[in-house]
């Protein structure tokens, strides 16, 4: 099975549906099928599937979902496309080792991938950009770096098409252990959900915004490339830390 039918294009809060046909029309183009959508401001109207120009099939199958947590629950890496730094703090990528991490990551036991785009106007909100693992930037001339919607999914789609015509896919910068599957992205903010509770729980912070902590813990977790079985053991100690935490509360 091809791995370009493990990468899916998730289109958040999309203003215009226009956009939304002219997306589905680049990434067919690309050999690319799955789109997603969350949040759209519209409904997919006739503008929309008269500029798929032969992609209404990707606009017909596309699922609409209410948030991005819920769009990529199951994913593996999930790539947001940014057009500025924030203060959300990820590694960044050219688009072109985009494509290749994504296909490499796809190739691997068949993990789904997601490259994430925000709204025409703002982008990405920081909350969205934490659920990504990495960034992607698209090195456009600064005095001019606006890009359409659908120009921006062209450039991604071509570098994943790129990268599986020409057998350019990265190899993962580690492997599970032997005979276990990689966490997804649904388990991982489970994880990073009981870490926030715990950590408040065990007075961490101590006055302090939790934020900073739970970033880093974040970019620590995503670089280590955690198993199920991992997020499993890690979530068991947490389990005992916050047991232990309601004990003492109780003295």
């Amino acid at each position: 099975m091809s791995a370009s039918r493990h990468i899916r294009f998730v289109l958040v809060g999309t203003q215009h549906p226009g956009n939304i046909g002219a997306a589905a029309r680049a990434m067919k183009t690309m050999g690319l099928g799955r789109l997603v959508l969350v949040a759209p401001e519209k409904p997919l109207d006739e503008v929309a599937f008269r500029r798929s120009a032969g992609a209404e099939d990707l606009l017909g199958d596309a699922p609409v979902f209410a948030t991005l947590a819920e769009a990529v629950a199951d994913c593996r890496l999930v790539l947001g496309c940014t057009a500025r730094s924030r203060r959300v703090q990820l590694e960044e990528l050219l688009p072109e080792v985009a494509g290749q991490r994504a296909v490499a990551k796809a190739t691997e036991e068949g993990g789904e991938v997601a490259f994430v785009f925000g709204r025409e106007r703002t982008g990405l909100t920081n909350d969205e950009l934490q659920l990504c693992h990495l960034a992607v930037h698209i090195p456009s001339d600064p005095a001019f770096s606006s890009l359409n919607l659908a120009a921006a999914v062209q450039v991604l789609a071509y570098e994943v098409r790129m990268a599986v015509l020409e057998g350019q896919a990265l190899p993962a910068d580690r492997e599970p252990g032997f005979g276990e599957m990689p966490a997804s992205h649904d388990q991982l903010e489970g994880l990073f959900g009981q870490f926030g509770d715990t950590l408040e729980q065990i007075d961490f912070h101590k006055g302090r915004a939790p934020e900073s902590a739970m970033r880093k813990l974040r970019r620590l977790f995503m670089k280590a490339d955690l198993s199920e079985q991992e997020v499993r053991l890690l979530r068991g100690i947490l389990a005992d830390a916050q047991r232990m935490a309601r004990l003492a509360g109780g003295h």
